[in-house]
C-alpha cells in the first residue's frame, strides 16, 4: 500500500508559475534570459530565490565562493542534509531552464513539504551553486569546484572577466560573499534536477532520465603558426597556410569521434584567424578543442589520435601546431544508491525512463567527489539549450520534480511519531 508520503506530488502549476516569474529577472527580447554570475542581475534573483526559501522556514548560510544552502530542520537537527539545487546563473544567451529548473524544483519540493506538513528525518535543503556557467569568470562549475576542494579558494577568488573584475570584488559588491567555511557543510546525498540539453530523451519518447554519470573531458588550445603571404604571387605549393592545417583538424576531430562511437564528442567551436585579410594567406590561427567520453581509457586513446594528427598535419603541410591541454574532468560516475533512488521514484510514478549519461558538465559531477550524487533528466524541445530559444513542457518538468521529491524523501526519511 502507498504511504502518505509517496502519495505526495508537487504542485506543478505553482513550479511553472516560479520559473516564469524567475525568468523575467534578465529577460531577453527572443525569450530568453541572460543573467551572468555576480551582476546585478544575478544579485536580484538570489535575493528573489532566498525569499522564497526564507518563506517556507529555512536557514540560510552563504559560504566564502557565494554558494547557499538553505535548510529545512529533520527530526535528528543534527544529521547531515539532504541537498537537491543547481546554479543559477546563466549563458549570455541562455534560456529560462538551464540550471534554473533544478534550483527551484528543489524550492518546490519544499514548498510540498511545508503544505503536507511532513517532517523528514534529515534535514532537506536548497543549494544554489556561484559561477556554474564560467560565461563570465573561469573556471567553470566555480561555486562547486571550491566546495568539493577542487580549486582553492584564494584561487577562484582572483579570477578575473573580461574587464578585468576579480571574481571576489565581483562577489563582494553584490553582498553574497559569505562567512560560512568553506566545503566544511556535510551533505548526507544531493540530488539535481535538469533538462537534458541534448535530443535522447525527446527522440525515445521518455519523460526522465535516470542520469548515471557524465562524459568526460578534455578541452585544448591548438595555435597553428605558418607565414602570412600575399594570396595572388604565392604558388599553392609554397604556401604554409595555417588556415588549412587548422581546417584538416577540424576534420580530424570529427573522425576521431566517430572512430570512438556511439558515445565519442568531438567539437571545435571556437577559431581566430590572422592577420584575417581577405586576399592574405592566414600565418596563425588559435582554436578550440573538445573531446568527451564517458569512459576514460577511450577517451585516453582519442587524446593520441589528436596529438598524432596534429603531428601529420603540421608536417605535410609545413607549420607548427602548439597543442596543450587546458581542461580535463575525468568520466564521472554517480552514487548507485542515489541513482537506484532516482529509477524507482520514475518507475513507481509511472513516467517512461531510461538510463543517460550527461554529455554536460554540471554541479553534480563536483559535488560527487565528496558525497552521493545523483541526478534527473527530462526533455527539452528538440534538445536545444544554452540557447534563448530553451524550451521544456510543464509536464515534463512537474514529472522530474515528482521523481526528485521522491528520491530526496527516501533518502531524507519520514520522521514518525513518537
Amino acid at each position: 500500500m502507498e504511504t502518505r508520503a509517496q502519495a505526495l506530488r508537487i504542485d506543478g502549476a505553482r513550479l511553472w508559475q516560479s520559473l516564469m516569474e524567475f525568468a523575467q529577472i534578465g529577460a531577453t527580447d527572443k525569450g530568453g534570459v541572460r543573467r551572468l554570475a555576480l551582476t546585478a542581475l544575478d544579485r536580484e534573483a538570489r535575493d528573489v530565490v532566498c525569499g522564497w526559501l526564507r518563506d517556507g522556514g529555512t536557514s540560510i548560510e552563504i559560504d566564502g565562493a557565494g554558494n547557499i544552502f538553505a535548510t529545512r530542520r529533520g527530526r535528528d537537527a543534527g544529521a547531515p542534509t539532504v541537498f537537491a539545487g543547481s546554479h543559477i546563473d546563466t549563458q549570455p544567451s541562455g534560456g529560462k531552464f538551464d540550471g534554473n529548473y533544478g534550483v527551484l524544483a528543489a524550492l518546490e519540493v519544499l514548498r510540498t513539504l511545508n503544505d503536507a506538513k511532513v517532517t523528514t528525518e534529515k534535514p532537506v535543503g536548497v543549494a544554489i551553486w556561484t559561477n556554474e556557467e564560467g560565461s563570465r569568470f573561469i573556471p567553470v562549475m566555480g561555486g562547486s569546484g571550491a566546495f568539493a576542494g577542487v580549486f582553492a579558494i584564494d584561487y577562484l577568488l582572483e579570477q578575473r572577466d573580461a574587464d578585468d573584475i576579480t571574481f571576489g570584488d565581483a562577489l563582494r559588491a553584490i553582498g553574497y560573499a559569505g562567512d560560512a567555511p568553506l566545503g566544511a557543510r556535510k551533505l548526507d546525498a544531493y540530488f539535481e534536477a535538469h533538462i537534458e540539453q541534448g535530443p535522447i530523451l525527446e527522440r525515445e519518447l521518455k519523460t526522465i532520465g535516470v542520469v548515471t554519470g557524465a562524459l568526460g573531458q578534455r578541452w585544448y588550445d591548438c595555435a597553428w603558426t605558418g607565414q602570412d603571404a600575399h594570396a595572388g604571387p604565392t604558388p599553392m605549393g609554397a604556401r604554409h597556410d595555417a588556415l588549412r592545417a587548422a581546417s584538416r583538424m577540424v576534420e580530424a576531430v570529427n573522425a576521431l569521434a566517430l572512430r570512438h562511437a556511439p558515445d565519442g564528442r568531438g567539437t571545435v567551436g571556437f577559431m581566430q584567424v590572422k592577420p584575417n585579410s581577405r586576399n592574405v594567406i592566414p600565418g596563425r590561427v588559435v582554436m578550440s578543442i573538445d573531446l568527451r567520453h564517458p569512459d576514460d581509457a577511450h577517451l585516453g586513446a582519442m587524446d593520441s589520435e589528436l596529438r598524432d594528427a596534429g603531428s601529420a598535419i603540421a608536417r605535410e603541410l609545413g607549420v607548427d601546431c602548439d597543442l596543450k591541454q587546458v581542461v580535463q574532468f575525468p568520466a564521472c560516475r554517480f552514487n548507485g544508491d542515489c541513482v537506484a533512488l532516482v529509477r524507482s521514484a520514475a518507475q513507481s510514478l509511472g513516467y517512461a525512463h531510461c538510463d543517460i549519461v550527461s554529455g554536460a558538465g554540471h554541479d553534480a559531477i563536483y559535488v560527487s567527489r565528496v558525497t552521493p550524487t545523483a541526478m534527473i533528466f527530462v526533455p527539452c524541445k528538440d534538445g536545444i539549450s544554452h540557447n534563448e530559444i530553451e524550451d521544456a513542457k510543464p509536464q515534463d518538468l512537474e514529472a522530474g520534480c515528482n521523481v526528485l521529491l521522491q528520491a530526496v524523501l527516501a533518502r531524507a526519511g519520514v520522521a514518525t511519531p513518537r
